[in-house]
């Protein structure tokens, strides 16, 4: 039996409609597999839509068809966890995939545990972190990509935050919204698509949060390149891995980014970047240093008055 997507809208008296989320997650995650990767035969011309059908993917799961499209509809109040990882293990879920898949069909129960209203606060032992790191540029990032702290070294990497109004101080709008930041990283997309998938697992798990579906909004009337990336329903949580920057003062450097969720603040991420030893890189974050000596300053951001 083929079928065809069924439209949804994602935004529902201001906030995401996490029955829609869920839809659109479960169809797109199963349009991405071939018959081939999951050891069922491929009969070609006979298919019509991308990727595994339905039924195909409760056989793998182990669960009915009519149960399944029942999930793929929106309908997740009543799925086990048991159901939930046999699906998410047909689907080749990553770890960030099926926490945002759970995420999606307990809504409630996640609401439960990360109250709305609760302000982004940082601690200010934090903060004084990341004051003493002076070689090394350091950020930490709270939820909606909402920038919240960075020290003089980000400053002079990636530009003094502290002139810019609150709202602006976000990934998601400097990297779709600011031309400078095309140039600044050399391969945009692959940033960009990292600020869209964190941004997706936010939604997953607070799909009630009216500034985060203000921000979507926002940029999917400003960005076509941010509407692509959103229909995608990708999700990560970029850990580690090389930054590539073309910086307008020292030309090339190539950092190494390594992020650390906050034990206390989980939806918090330290996010460090780091040149190796003796490398150009690291002349390069050097030269910064003492340029940006006096001209740059810590960023005190504004997480105390920003609502969750």
């Amino acid at each position: 039996m083929d079928e065809s997507p069924e439209p949804v809208h994602e935004l529902v008296a201001g906030a995401l409609d996490p029955r829609a989320e869920l839809s659109e997650f479960l169809r797109t995650r199963r349009a991405r597999l071939k018959p081939e990767d999951v050891g069922l035969r491929d009969f070609g011309r006979y298919r019509r839509v991308p990727g595994l059908r339905r039924e195909e993917l409760a056989q793998l799961a182990g669960v009915s068809v009519a149960y399944y499209t029942r999930l793929e509809q929106g309908n997740g109040r009543t799925v086990s966890a048991e159901v939930l990882d046999a699906i998410a293990r047909a689907l080749r879920l990553s770890d960030a995939e099926h926490a945002h898949l759970t995420h999606l069909a307990k809504p409630k129960q996640q609401q439960k545990k990360k109250p709305a209203g609760r302000a982004q606060q940082v601690r200010g032992p934090l903060r004084t972190l990341l004051d003493t790191m002076d070689s090394v540029p350091a950020i930490l990032v709270g939820r909606r990509s909402d920038i919240l702290v960075w020290n003089r070294m980000a400053a002079a990497v990636f530009g003094d935050w502290a002139e810019l109004p609150a709202r602006e101080q976000n990934w998601a709008r400097l990297v779709f919204l600011r031309p400078e930041y095309r140039d600044l990283f050399v391969d945009w997309e692959h940033k960009a698509s990292d600020v869209v998938s964190q941004l997706r697992m936010d939604a997953g798990s607070h799909p009630d949060d009216p500034r985060l579906s203000a921000l979507v909004g926002e940029l999917s009337v400003k960005s076509e390149e941010f509407r692509r990336l959103w229909a995608t329903h990708d999700v990560k949580e970029r850990c580690h891995g090389i930054q590539r920057l073309h910086h307008p003062l020292v030309g090339e450097l190539d950092l190494r980014l390594e992020s650390f969720h906050q034990a206390d603040a989980h939806e918090q991420m330290l996010v460090t970047y780091h040149a190796e030893p003796d490398s150009p890189s690291a002349e390069a974050l050097r030269l910064l240093a003492s340029w940006g000596a006096d001209a740059t300053r810590a960023g005190t951001g504004t997480s105390s008055a920003r609502p969750a």
